[in-house]
């Protein structure tokens, strides 16, 4: 059966570590537009929906044709962002495509659109390596998962832990790529629990939530090609790979 989904990109304007981060170009181009291109190589434009809290990037994003839907700026997490876009629209489930990530592969939005349809009951994450640089940075949530590809926790802090250095610099570390499937209800119940939870407000990492209303989180391993924009020198990065590939 060809289920239906919709692709939401929550793009807030007044991120705590990057103001204004949707609107910042890359080579000439608005992020969350890069964002939305990708996204537009596996699905028809109408089938993507940027949620947004800013005017500005409503006005931007319909310039390049594509839908925005304004949400409130009190939402507490993009998945909150996306819970207020889907009840806007009906659909069998919805992709989350964080705004922030130009360099994901459409390929890899597939794969988490396959994972939903097998795993209904289950959200769905992304994952891929992460290296012994990129495990020590607070701005990187890394992943622990089991042998049935769930995840068991996530965190900003080095995990797995492991106390003697030289094996610790050789552990096969792993980092979230921040694509996420949900159906509306897994949506309506992590937007009802009202408040982000503790360990969520700890990590700053809001999948952490589902754990509170015991959602089982499904992880899929995903291309290396990922880098989020967290600060501002992550743009100058994101232009470097880009104009390689160019």
């Amino acid at each position: 059966m060809n289920e239906k989904f919709k692709i939401i990109i929550p793009a807030r304007y007044e991120s705590s570590r990057f103001p204004g981060k949707p609107l910042k170009k890359i080579l000439g181009k608005e992020m969350v537009i890069r964002v939305a291109d990708i996204c537009s190589k596996i699905t028809r434009k109408k089938n993507i929906i940027i949620a947004t809290d800013n005017n500005l990037i409503k006005k931007t994003c319909e310039n390049f044709g594509y839908r925005a839907l304004m949400t409130p700026k009190s939402c507490k997490t993009g998945t909150d962002r996306c819970y207020q876009a889907a009840k806007k629209i009906k659909t069998n489930f919805y992709i989350n495509v964080q705004g922030d990530e130009p360099l994901i592969k459409p390929s890899d939005i597939l794969k988490v659109i396959k994972a939903k349809k097998k795993f209904r009951d289950h959200v769905i994450c992304g994952y891929t390596n992460a290296s012994y640089k990129e495990a020590n940075s607070l701005n990187v949530p890394k992943v622990l998962i089991n042998k049935f590809s769930e995840l068991i926790y996530m965190s900003r802090s080095l995990i797995p832990g492991c106390k003697n250095f030289k094996q610790k610099k050789k552990l096969n570390y792993l980092k979230q790529v921040c694509i996420y499937a949900f159906n509306f209800k897994e949506l309506k119940e992590f937007y009802n629990y009202g408040k982000k939870s503790l360990i969520e407000k700890y990590e700053d990492i809001e999948i952490l939530r589902f754990f509170e209303i015991k959602k089982p989180i499904k992880m899929v391993k995903l291309s290396k090609s990922s880098v989020a924009v967290d600060i501002s020198s992550d743009i100058a990065k994101v232009s470097k790979i880009l104009g390689r590939k160019k």
